[in-house]
């Protein structure tokens, strides 16, 4: 049985180690709180953009744009948002599982990492890394996912990449998160067809492929921007979950050592009192 110092000393570590859980908890909360509103705010648009550009796309006739279609290249470019921290439960991994557990084949991904953690379980895993973006996470900004879409853009023009992907936590609320992986060019003809409310051709004016070039990197840039801010709402609410799970741990633990803090006592105390009785008896 452990002496009463390490107890209470191990009950002073566990009693620091909580007031830190509950600090990250607080912090996390107030995060959570400007992050789900902003990607309240944000979510309508990410969708009607997506929907809208689906059923544009089912009521085009003989469209031939070179982002319609796949690539020249095999290779699948893959926007992995993750985090650049950890203690945040499985946040992290439940995404990355989609794409290492997924339907993907290692040799035919390129990653473009926005996310530290997502980052380097890639580079350990020998996928091939992209340009990395972990610093657009911190505070996610419009012109951040233009940047990301012009370079993957870039690429896919190049033939680097042929398809275009983004896998992110989408945020349902406070206590549940869907890792999703969502894809964004080329747009699939029976997901466009779908979205086509009837059989009505669109004419484009200006020409068509100078309205899908100014259409199309706006659509891309919309659900990157969509994804990075409900990935930074589903951090903090994995977060806030994690540190008040972590938290509650800490208190059945610090109540567990102070039941064997006070039984090791009071075994001290009978052993103490047993000693000066036998000690009085053996003088009389």
């Amino acid at each position: 049985m452990a002496s009463m110092r390490d107890i209470k000393r191990r009950k002073s570590s566990v009693q620091s180690t909580q007031q830190i859980t509950k600090a990250m908890k607080l912090v996390s909360t107030v995060k959570l709180q400007r992050a789900k509103a902003r990607a309240e705010r944000s979510k309508a648009y990410f969708q009607s953009m997506y929907a809208t550009m689906l059923s544009m796309l089912g009521r085009t006739a003989n469209c031939n744009h070179p982002y319609l279609k796949p690539g020249i290249s095999d290779k699948k470019a893959i926007i992995l948002i993750t985090s650049n921290r950890g203690l945040a439960g499985g946040y992290n991994s439940n995404v990355i599982k989609l794409i290492t557990r997924g339907d993907f084949k290692k040799e035919e991904l390129v990653i473009y990492p926005i996310g530290k953690k997502g980052k380097d379980a890639m580079h350990r895993g020998g996928y091939e890394i992209s340009k990395d973006y972990s610093d657009m996470i911190e505070e996610p900004q419009y012109a951040d996912a233009m940047r990301l879409c012009s370079d993957l853009l870039q690429d896919f023009a190049a033939g680097k990449i042929g398809e275009i992907y983004l896998a992110y936590t989408a945020f349902k609320n406070t206590v549940s998160h869907e890792p999703t992986v969502l894809k964004l060019l080329p747009v699939e003809s029976d997901d466009a067809d779908k979205q086509a409310d009837d059989l009505c051709i669109m004419n484009f004016e200006p020409e068509e492929e100078e309205a899908l070039n100014m259409i199309i990197p706006k659509y891309v840039t919309s659900l990157i921007y969509g994804g990075l801010v409900e990935a930074v709402a589903s951090e903090n609410g994995a977060r806030m979950q994690a540190m008040d799970s972590a938290t509650s741990n800490a208190e059945e633990m610090i109540d567990h050592l102070t039941l064997q803090y006070n039984r090791a006592r009071q075994g001290s105390i009978t052993q103490e009192l047993t000693e000066i009785i036998a000690g009085a008896e053996a003088l009389a």
